[in-house]
């Protein structure tokens, strides 16, 4: 009975000491577990503040680019008018660049004299032509000068 004693003895200090040694390799595992737990939460929470960063910058960004996207369709509008008033303007010294040369290159006929005579009908009915002067003759150098200078 002695002898059963001492092997069951034996066989229990045995399965104590590797339950033991489990039992520290298990607890080591369990603490480098908890070890890169930490070290993933710590990282998560940086990673969460990076985000938030990076959520205000890109707010920014997109209201930056409404503002310009706002100040390019303005601006645009603003070209489209002044294109079109610079066109009719352009229009309008065409047409008396046209007129003056008609007066004063065109060999000086009726065609040419009626050519500074304003049309009723553009104008209205109320205004009307002034009477043509007694002494009236084309300035030789002027008209030359003055469509040059229009010209440019």
């Amino acid at each position: 009975e002695a002898s059963a004693e001492a092997d069951e003895k034996a066989y229990c200090d045995e399965q104590m000491s590797k339950t033991e040694a489990k039992k520290a390799e298990l607890e080591e595992d369990t603490a480098k577990l908890n070890s890169k737990i930490a070290t993933a939460t710590a990282k998560k929470s940086e990673l969460e503040v990076q985000v938030k960063e990076l959520e205000g910058e890109l707010a920014a960004l997109a209201k930056e680019t409404a503002e310009m996207d706002k100040i390019r369709q303005e601006t645009h509008a603003d070209y489209e008018t002044a294109k079109a008033d610079l066109e009719l303007g352009l229009s309008g010294v065409r047409k008396a660049l046209g007129i003056l040369r008609d007066y004063y290159c065109g060999g000086g006929g009726a065609a040419a004299a009626a050519a500074m005579l304003q049309d009723g009908s553009s104008i209205g009915a109320l205004m009307q032509q002034p009477a043509k002067p007694e002494k009236h003759s084309k300035a030789e150098g002027v008209g030359t000068s003055i469509i040059g200078i229009l010209e440019v």
